[in-house]
């Protein structure tokens, strides 16, 4: 008599459980890899709940930004001052607050503005190749070896250091890393039988490269601009901070820094807050990036617990 082995009840329900993982779609195997990191969870409720309360805060405040003798001058957090006031008497909670509205805003036009450059150069490169790979190449080594500082300078002498040229000119600076990874996706993806069978179906390189290829890079991309904004706040807050970057009265966070660099010893407290917000985002973005990373990897099957 043939000897039946009778299947054990933990195979059948992890034949069970890989079954229903495979049956998901992408967005849902993505939001379950995601919800399982809980630093980058715990990075986008606080990222979220931060920049929410930049708007927040001093829409309800009853004192404005650039309010002199809001309360008495110098003086540290109190009741009236969670934040305290600053040498003329202005509310340093709401101007962080408000210095984040601006800080906020330029991070995520540098990190667009850098993702759609160094998309479009990364996928002409790797697709195309040849000279037009080989010139590309050449222009973003060349970005990379010269220094980014004195590129700022002579470009904000040039276009001037307005909030909006500011971002502009660090997007011009922040693209070489994206258009390395997209030109390396590209190489990869261009042999791959999907684009070959689309190339046989008489599709163009324009649509190959934007209806086939560039959906697959997505979730590189999405991870490059989050990690992008943290580097553009931090970069703005630096050149702020040496009275480089955006020029007062415009109250970013590395102007608040800049302004109370010189009470350090006496005034701590002034540097205190606009520097931990530049601190917390940071953190959070840089989080919410490795979770992204994780959860948008492909090769990633199974949900990690």
């Amino acid at each position: 008599m043939t000897d039946i082995v009778a299947q054990r009840p933990s195979d059948a329900f992890a034949e069970a459980e890989e079954i229903t993982t495979e049956a998901k779609s992408f967005g849902r195997q993505t939001w379950d890899r995601f919800k399982h990191h809980k630093l980058a969870v715990g990075a986008a409720i606080v990222l979220v709940l931060l920049t929410l309360s930049f708007w927040v805060v001093p829409a309800f405040s009853p004192y404005e930004f650039d309010q002199v003798a809001a309360g008495i001058p110098r003086t540290g957090p109190s009741v009236e001052h969670w934040f305290g006031t600053d040498q003329i008497g202005r509310d340093i909670m709401v101007r962080t607050f408000t210095g984040g509205q601006y800080s906020i805003r330029i991070g995520l036009l540098i990190a667009i503005t850098a993702a759609f450059i160094g998309t479009i150069l990364g996928g002409v490169a790797g697709y195309i190749g040849g000279w037009v790979d080989a010139a590309i190449s050449w222009f973003t080594n060349m970005v990379l070896v010269v220094p980014a500082l004195i590129i700022l300078l002579v470009l904000s002498l040039r276009f001037g250091s307005g909030p909006w040229s500011l971002a502009f000119i660090i997007a011009a600076l922040a693209w070489p890393r994206l258009t390395r990874i997209v030109r390396g996706l590209f190489l990869s993806y261009k042999e791959q039988d999907f684009v070959q069978a689309a190339r046989a179906a008489g599709a163009g390189p324009a649509r190959i490269m934007f209806r086939h290829i560039l959906p697959n890079t997505f979730g590189p991309i999405m991870v490059e601009m989050t990690l992008n904004v943290g580097f553009a706040i931090i970069l703005e807050s630096t050149l702020s901070f040496l009275s480089l970057g955006v020029p007062p009265p415009t109250p970013t966070l590395g102007n608040l820094m800049n302004e109370a660099k010189s009470a350090i010893d006496s005034r701590a407290y002034e540097l205190l807050f606009p520097g931990g917000i530049v601190m917390m985002i940071t953190l959070c973005v840089n989080f919410l990036g490795d979770g992204m990373r994780d959860a948008l990897d492909p090769t990633s099957r199974r949900v990690r617990t």
